[in-house]
């Protein structure tokens, strides 16, 4: 459904000045802006792991203006709100802080430019329970703007939602059920005397060389923590079957490599790994030697991620086929287009932008943290008729987050200076002169005031002709 709306808005207010009974007046400006809403249905999926283990269906709002002035941005907004009762759901339990990112990518094709603009926006999550509802973002925003009048039109394509984690730390007791010990080789140690600082006063210990433990977790990092003990033995650590960094220690030893002489010094972080991509990994602990070996715990890590994974990305499309709308670019410096000489234009029948570089949207946007990152990529069209002196631009403004701007030069910048530089304020330098807010107030009330003498002053010059007649025989 397409909804047209009409907003005015003042572009200079009127100023009276009285002055001797004189009152002086600026009229009224105003110019128009028209603004187009779009509602669509979009269907969203994801993998078994990701936040849409079943499809998600969302209402999608879209609003733009269809009139606007050239350099004054086109701002496209996506409303995003669940259709129904489906959800995306929590991959796991969260602490606060885990974001909800939503990448709204718009086809953009026309006289001026080809390409895709990207609206952005995220919401912030509260604690998250493993399988709980995650809240959506209620705007996604983004807008490119041209310095050249002319026409474009804009079809929204895809919606990509991702999910990132909160850097979090996890200690995983040594008796959970996820941790798996290999056959009968381990011992369940239980009520260990509390200067021994173990974890939940508990262990599983083995002397069986060979002796293996797995355990599975999701993050980009993990630790092993065990008692640090002069009989303990050497261990060899795998991530995914591959050797660790580095592959074994020894608990008899301390950082240095030197011997130690204590006994039974439980929550000791033996090893750790970091920098694994955000995934499940599975970490295999397997004895070497005949000496004791403890495992106290593990430490799940998950480090601050810049980059969401692409296993919780949710990919959205829309349910019918979206129908394209022109915005005009006008020339005049105003608002609105021109001082709102520009009817409302309504939408263009064909079905995706012509000449678009990527019409299914198939390519998912690069992701970013409602942290900072580019909004659109574009590919110049073929460059229009223009006069020398004329540069064709257009500008990609940020998102509700702060981005980088970039800028497409769709024509070469003229090698002739188009104004010549003199001092600020002068004849050619195309600026104004430096004024101050009060100037325009204080220029009428001084046209009143001086209005106001002159009247005055030819009354009193009329009275001293009247008394001087008699002498040169004038009649008044």
């Amino acid at each position: 459904m397409v909804r047209w709306r009409a907003g005015r808005r003042t572009l200079a207010a009127a100023v009276v000045s009285v002055a001797g009974g004189v009152l002086l007046a600026l009229p009224l400006t105003s110019a128009r802006a028209e603004a187009v809403e779009i509602d669509l249905n979009y269907t969203c999926v994801s993998g078994p792991q990701g936040v849409a283990p079943t499809p998600v269906n969302l209402k999608v709002t879209l609003t733009l203006q269809t009139a606007l002035a050239v350099g004054q941005p086109l701002d496209v907004r996506w409303g995003v709100a669940y259709r129904d009762g489906t959800r995306f759901l929590s991959p796991g339990l969260f602490q606060p802080g885990a974001r909800l990112s939503a990448t709204g990518v718009s086809g953009i094709s026309g006289d001026l430019w080809n390409g895709e603009l990207n609206s952005l926006g995220y919401k912030d999550q509260a604690l998250l329970q493993n399988g709980g509802p995650i809240e959506l973002p209620e705007l996604i925003s983004g807008a490119v703007s041209t310095t050249q009048a002319g026409t474009l039109e804009l079809v929204p394509k895809k919606l990509f939602i991702d999910f990132t984690p909160p850097a979090s730390e996890t200690v995983v007791n040594d008796d959970d059920p996820s941790i798996a010990y290999v056959g009968s080789d381990w011992a369940d140690y239980n009520d260990r005397a509390p200067q021994f600082k173990d974890i939940h006063e508990d262990v599983h210990a083995s002397e069986v060389t060979g002796a293996e433990v797995s355990f599975p977790f999701t993050g980009t990092g993990v630790d092993f923590i065990t008692e640090q003990d002069y009989r303990a033995g050497q261990v060899q650590f795998a991530i995914d079957g591959k050797p660790g960094i580095p592959a074994t220690a020894d608990a008899s030893k301390d950082e240095n490599g030197n011997p130690v002489v204590v006994a039974n010094q439980g929550n000791h972080t033996l090893w750790g790994m970091r920098g694994l991509p955000y995934k499940q990994h599975t970490l295999t602990v397997k004895k070497l030697d005949a000496k004791w070996a403890m495992v106290d715990g593990f430490r799940v890590v998950t480090e601050q991620i810049m980059t969401p994974p692409k296993q919780l990305q949710a990919v959205c499309t829309p349910t019918k086929k979206p129908t394209a709308v022109r915005v005009t670019i006008g020339g005049g410096g105003g608002d609105g287009g021109g001082g709102g000489t520009t009817p409302p234009t309504t939408p263009s029948s064909s079905g995706s932008p012509s000449g678009s570089p990527d019409p299914s949207g198939s390519t998912p946007p690069p992701s970013g943290s409602p942290s900072p990152s580019g909004s659109a990529s574009a590919s110049p069209s073929s460059t229009p008729s223009q006069s020398q002196s004329q540069v064709v631009a257009v500008v990609v403004q940020g998102s509700p987050t702060p981005t980088a701007t970039t800028t497409v030069t769709l024509t070469a910048t003229p090698t002739v200076a188009q104004v010549r530089v003199t001092p600020k304020g002068g004849a050619q330098t195309g600026e104004e002169p430096v004024r101050t807010s009060a100037s325009g107030p204080l220029l009428v009330g001084s046209g009143g005031v001086m209005l106001v003498i002159g009247v005055f002053s030819g009354v009193a010059l009329l009275r001293r002709r009247a008394a001087h007649s008699g002498d040169r025989n004038l009649t008044v």
